[in-house]
């Protein structure tokens, strides 16, 4: 079955309940989120119907020897409509079998759905009918956004971001430096095996994987097809702009002299925004317990896997740790996509900086702050940065993250990899 991530057996287990709600399964495309549903399937006793809505060729069932594109009777397009006869043959086979599961793969495509959905559920439940439901999408802000609106109550979250070092580590192998280069997404990690020996072949197949497989349907289909846009031009452009700085704090107004036809600043922010919820990067605010000074900050732009700043970059993986200053940058971005993608609903993410003075994120949940200041050389020392923002803020700690170090207080880098942001809150929340 391959290598299982954590959020499989969390499918598995509510699978094995009785349905009391629906199981929204999210995050960015080429997480694994249509793995992990498959995962959990194969082991579960119970008959399923899995529908990929953008891809009908791509359905499947394990009711033996019956395609599901046959047992639903419905020739038009997969609409409002096919959703409502697929779902009643699910009903049909659910009260049958006693149980059944129906996955619905990326369904923010079916326009509507969410009202359709709930009101199929609701019916359901009046019934106490066995029908387990779980959907998926690679549009969360499209997804969470009908969730909240149409099926508060109805739905529990499983998150699935962007994979970890040590999740790259165990399923293919990846020692710190590849996974700070090629980042984590586990399709593209075939080709960045390659290096070395043969990594010069494989280079340019990696790269527009990356880019053709993952930042182009992000952006046109997760972005532009779910969200209004009035430039789709300028969209690419910030995205561009972005990763190429990520790891540095870029106003939006200085962010407008790099861009054609920007318009203005809030248009900028708000294409950053989309971004984010796509899962492609995103902008920190300043830390400040004042909340306006927050929202007046210039944004720390940061990527959420390190493969899309390499792969937009003219560097090779030699040259980018030949380079100390692009690799310092590279560190710093895989520190901070480990910290938003860990974060969850939990601890927020900012940076904050003073005069000369940074720290390079800060984690607030609640009342508890922790600083996380990352440096790439060897045997780094704490800083006077460090000092400040303990002196300003009292916060519960200041972690200094290094690759290799002896430092009184630091935290190898790839321990920090192993540990969640939430880790880092003496109290654990």
């Amino acid at each position: 079955m391959g290598y299982e991530r954590s959020q499989v057996a969390l499918l598995r287990e509510r699978l094995a309940e009785s349905p009391k709600t629906i199981q929204a399964v999210f995050g960015p495309r080429q997480s694994g989120k249509t793995t992990i549903v498959k995962q959990a399937l194969q082991t579960s006793s119970q008959r399923y119907y899995y529908y990929a809505v953008d891809a009908p060729g791509a359905d499947e069932t394990n009711s033996p020897g019956v395609p599901v594109r046959q047992t639903v009777e419905y020739g038009g397009e997969r609409d409002r409509n096919w959703l409502v006869t697929s779902w009643e043959h699910a009903r049909t086979e659910a009260d049958r079998h006693d149980g059944c599961i129906l996955v619905l793969d990326e369904i923010q495509h079916i326009p509507d759905w969410s009202r359709t959905v709930k009101g199929l559920w609701d019916g359901d439940r009046a019934k106490e009918l066995p029908l387990r439901v779980v959907v998926l999408g690679s549009a969360p802000m499209a997804i969470q956004s009908s969730l909240r609106e149409s099926l508060m109550g109805r739905f529990e979250l499983i998150r699935v971001g962007h994979w970890s070092f040590t999740e790259m580590a165990d399923a293919f192998g990846f020692d710190l430096p590849q996974y700070i280069f090629f980042g984590g997404y586990p399709h593209a990690a075939g080709l960045a095996a390659r290096w070395p020996p043969n990594w010069g072949e494989y280079e340019p197949r990696w790269r527009e994987y990356i880019r053709a497989a993952i930042v182009g349907p992000t952006i046109d289909r997760d972005v532009l097809a779910m969200t209004r846009v009035d430039k789709p031009a300028l969209l690419r452009q910030v995205f561009e702009l972005a990763v190429a700085h990520s790891g540095q704090m870029l106003p939006y107004h200085k962010m407008l002299g790099h861009l054609q036809d920007a318009g203005n600043a809030t248009t900028v922010a708000r294409y950053v925004d989309l971004l984010s919820a796509a899962g492609l990067l995103t902008g920190l605010a300043k830390y400040s317990p004042n909340l306006l000074r927050r929202r007046r900050s210039p944004p720390k732009l940061n990527a959420l896997n390190t493969a899309l700043v390499t792969a937009s970059s003219n560097y090779s993986f030699v040259q980018a740790k030949a380079d100390r200053a692009y690799w310092g940058r590279l560190v710093e971005s895989a520190v901070g996509s480990h910290l938003l993608n860990t974060a969850g609903p939990g601890p927020q993410v900012h940076y904050w900086r003073e005069s000369d003075d940074e720290i390079d994120f800060v984690l607030e949940w609640g009342p508890s702050v922790v600083g996380i200041e990352v440096k790439s050389g060897s045997n780094p020392r704490p800083t006077r940065a460090m000092s400040a923002f303990r002196e300003r803020f009292s916060p519960d700690r200041v972690v200094l993250v290094a690759p290799d170090t002896t430092a009184p207080n630091a935290v190898r880098l790839a321990d920090f990899f192993s540990r969640p942001a939430s880790d880092w809150f003496e109290d654990g929340k």
